[in-house]
């Protein structure tokens, strides 16, 4: 039995089996699609306002916003997104750094902007990896992390822009290794070497002899962060060491000694920014996925919690060169993120964006409800619970249909940031949607996170069977019709999600994902591997390569009768687009129904705004196709000859 395949180009787009999007479909998107968001990037040299990024156009630029409310005036035009903007502090200079990569292939490159002649100079190769600058307090000089010497490790580079001389190595390393904070004078800088998610080593960098320094580095801690204070003799970092969770840390240069700050604070402290002055840190901490903001004066040694904010997401903070004004991004599930800035001197809060929403009402917007459900194992002789957001729509008169969303990662966390697509699923089809953050996610604490590594993995799959089963047992919810989605490592759990529970989904969605362990380790980009072998298992070991084999969706795609519909990024360099490919192949050899869209210009997920509208359109589709009305047999019968 064979399958036929009916292909048809878009533009960049290539799409299998994916039937006309209809008229009536595309108009009731067209609102959602028109959403917009807008994230701090950095204050502008003399602190006189904003910048941005934001997308008008195809894809995401750097705008500047001088105050409130006011208007955004565009600074890059380019087809790719431009992922940040580090402002240079030396004012004489007027100018940021910003990086980008072509058509998602990750291989970002360094560019200099010159405010005054709005003008761009690409300063890094043009080839290798290269890791966001980090400026010197003097503005002449900054350092970054790049792959040039072999593509695998990430060494050190020194660019210098008040001597002329450009770029020099200053640090070699095996493994990743990326730059932090740079103290006053210009002679060393605070490094992570990061081995995995459980594991990261804090170093003081000698940049003129090349040497460290260690500050922190033992088997399963984890750091990150490495501020300095404005005398040069302290370090503000974070570090898991004796806890759960990564705690707010400082290190005493003249003693050697470690203090943690935050007792008591019993989550994850996730990002921490010292103000010019050093008076003030921010910082913020992960409370079961929504942001706190907490700020603790250096001198009185205490810090407080930040009432004035709207509960959401907190990212990209920034201080404002001479004020005690923190620079912020807020992105809540009724609301779009967008700029804000804290006086914290008042605790006044300003909003300073104000991002469109297409039209749509603000008020009917959803906000999900967190709840926990029970697993297979126990804790303490209790049930293990797994936290999950619950998007619930308007009450129906029958039990709704239910989407199943898988985060990526693994080492990451499913956060109720603003979705327009969850929006369109709960009020348009009436779908209630489940994000859980399964075994193996961040943010609940590094026993947590390893409960799925190596020989463990397919525990987090049986989490997946435990949600099934609470939403059996929920009146609301139409049991009969569950579709499960989710990207990278979660298009992975898709994929095994189908080959498990086959017989209690109707379909499922998988973007970007992990199809056979083996090949992927593989193909993924070298710089990668082995960072991703502390997670999967070291396929070289002959045990754990049958265990991977044996596990692969690849493995057990025959198990799968369900429709699945498969997107990927032909320029992907963490899971190739072969992985997506072999898939489609196993799927359609056992009669399988598979519909399959591939963007040629984009890498892991799709970020211009033409392909992702289609993606929208595409999987809005499959669901009313697969979901809304279930069919009793996965394929058919007009899609199948002999």
């Amino acid at each position: 039995m064979t399958v036929e395949i009916r292909r048809k180009e878009i533009g960049n787009l290539l799409l299998e089996n994916i039937p006309e999007i209809p008229v009536l479909l595309k108009d009731k998107l067209q609102l959602y699609q028109q959403t917009r968001e807008a994230a701090l990037a950095d204050w502008l040299p003399d602190g006189s306002g904003l910048l941005i990024s934001t997308r008008f156009g195809e894809a995401a630029q750097i705008h500047e916003v001088v105050r409130p409310g006011h208007f955004r005036k565009q600074l890059t035009f380019f087809d790719e997104p431009v992922y940040i903007a580090r402002t240079c502090p030396d004012t004489d200079r007027q100018g940021f750094l910003f990086a980008r990569d072509t058509g998602g292939n990750e291989a970002y490159q360094l560019y200099f902007y010159d405010l005054r002649k709005q003008e761009y100079e690409m300063l890094t190769d043009g080839e290798s990896k290269h890791s966001s600058g980090v400026w010197n307090r003097e503005g002449s000089a900054f350092i970054y992390s790049s792959t040039k010497r072999n593509g695998i490790d990430q060494d050190l580079y020194l660019y210098d822009l008040a001597g002329g001389t450009g770029e020099r190595l200053v640090f070699t390393g095996k493994g990743y290794w990326y730059p932090v904070g740079w103290a006053s004078g210009g002679r060393y800088v605070t490094v992570i070497n990061y081995r995995s998610i459980n594991e990261s080593h804090l170093h003081l960098l000698d940049v003129e002899t090349g040497t460290l320094q260690t500050i922190q580095a033992d088997s399963n801690i984890a750091c990150r962060s490495g501020s300095w204070s404005a005398d040069g003799r302290r370090i503000y970092y974070t570090s898991d060491a004796d806890s759960e969770w990564r705690g707010l840390m400082v290190y005493d240069l003249d003693t050697q000694s470690k203090q943690k700050i935050t007792q008591g604070l019993d989550w994850e402290v996730e990002g921490l920014q010292l103000s010019a002055d050093g008076t003030q840190l921010a910082f913020v901490i992960n409370k079961n996925g929504i942001s706190e903001l907490y700020l603790y004066d250096t001198a009185q040694e205490h810090y407080e919690r930040v009432e004035v904010l709207p509960e959401g997401v907190i990212a990209d903070m920034r201080w404002h060169p001479k004020t005690l004004r923190l620079a912020l991004t807020i992105n809540t599930p009724q609301a779009p993120a967008d700029a804000y800035v804290l006086d914290v001197e008042t605790m006044d809060l300003q909003q300073w964006t104000f991002s469109e929403v297409g039209g749509l009402d603000r008020k009917g917007f959803v906000k999900p409800r967190l709840i926990h459900y029970p697993t297979f194992d126990q804790v303490g002789g209790k049930d293990r619970e797994i936290p999950a957001f619950y998007y619930r729509p308007e009450p129906q008169d029958a039990p709704m249909p239910v989407l199943i969303y898988i985060h990526g990662g693994p080492e990451s966390q499913f956060r109720p940031g603003f979705s327009p697509a969850f929006q369109y699923y709960l009020k348009e089809l009436g779908v209630a949607v489940l994000a859980p953050n399964v075994r193996g996610s961040s943010g609940y604490g590094k026993h947590y996170l390893k409960l799925d590594n190596g020989f463990k993995r397919e525990d987090s799959v049986r989490d997946i069977g435990a949600l099934l089963d609470w939403i059996e047992q929920q009146p609301e919810l139409d049991s009969r019709r569950v579709a499960v989605m989710g990207g990278s490592y979660g298009g992975y759990m898709v994929l095994a999600s189908m080959s498990h529970y086959n017989d209690r989904l109707c379909c499922g969605i998988d973007i970007v994902g992990i199809s056979n362990f083996i090949t992927f380790l593989k193909n993924t980009k070298s710089y990668r591997r082995d960072l991703r072998r502390v997670e999967y298992g070291d396929e070289r070991d002959p045990a754990m390569r049958r265990h991977l084999e044996q596990i692969s969706p690849t493995t057990n795609a025959h198990k799968i009768t369900k429709p699945m519909l498969i997107v990927q990024g032909q320029n992907d360099p963490r899971v190739p687009a072969s992985e997506a490919e072999q898939m489609l192949r196993a799927i359609r050899k056992n009669g399988g129904e598979a519909w399959y869209l591939l963007a040629k210009d984009e890498g892991h997920g799709f970020r211009k705004k033409s392909n992702r509208d289609f993606y929208n359109q595409a999987v809005i589709l499959f669901l009313q196709t697969y979901l809304m009305q279930p069919l009793e047999v996965g394929v058919p019968e007009a899609l199948v000859t002999s």
